[in-house]
């Protein structure tokens, strides 16, 4: 709810709404594209960003805008991620990281920390057995060519306000034609958790903010 709202209001403030377009994939975010009136494309699990690097080329001037989950984004969809940040496509992602596959069931996700329990790692993440969690601004900034690279937080109003004024950058960046972009929102799962809402976001405000540090990574 926090991430469609702040989009609207970015996209409000620019005054850009009949110029958007919209990519939405099959994960925890997917349906916030569906809420405005844009144009609007429905992709596969994990393929928004082929899509969305389709309709930007065949269209330069429309701002294209995607939305993905950690577990689409950056699992299912993680190579098409990083390749649409290497070649630096005008267009901005919004990534909502609850660090699991909410949609689909509660399954571990390259994100999910270290402990943290799933429908496939029933004793917690162990990082000897599947890895260490996947850090995607961290990654996305040794890239040469991304515009702007940011993680904010969705734990309270405080950092909802931050979250707002790096999506409305993000736009900013993408209006001008300064190449991809791209704001991962950390944001709370309180059904697969097994946690009340108000554990859920101290659990934000908490472990998902040590592993994965708010701020701005990249910017030209």
């Amino acid at each position: 709810g926090a991430a469609t709202q702040l989009t609207a209001r970015a996209i409000d403030e620019l005054g850009i709404l009949d110029d958007v377009a919209m990519i939405g994939g099959v994960g925890c975010s997917s349906w916030i594209a569906t809420y405005f009136k844009t144009d609007f494309f429905k992709a596969l699990h994990g393929r928004t960003l082929p899509v969305a690097t389709g309709l930007k080329m065949m269209n330069p001037d429309k701002k294209v805008i995607v939305f993905v989950g950690d577990g689409d984004g950056v699992g299912i969809g993680g190579n098409h991620f990083i390749h649409a940040a290497r070649r630096n496509i005008d267009l901005t992602v919004i990534m909502l990281n609850n660090e699991i596959y909410g949609m689909t069931g509660g399954q571990m996700a390259p994100t999910t920390l270290d402990g943290q329990k799933s429908t496939t790692c029933i004793y917690g993440r162990n990082p000897e057995i599947n890895g260490n969690p996947v850090k995607m601004c961290e990654l996305l900034s040794t890239l040469t060519g991304p515009a702007y690279i940011a993680r904010q937080s969705l734990c309270d109003v405080k950092h909802i306000v931050q979250a707002k004024k790096a999506i409305k950058k993000a736009f900013e960046h993408q209006i001008n034609g300064d190449g991809f972009t791209m704001v991962e929102l950390l944001s709370s799962c309180p059904t697969n958790w097994h946690m009340t809402p108000e554990q859920a976001l101290q659990y934000v405000a908490g472990d998902m903010e040590n592993l994965y540090p708010l701020g701005v990574f990249k910017e030209v």
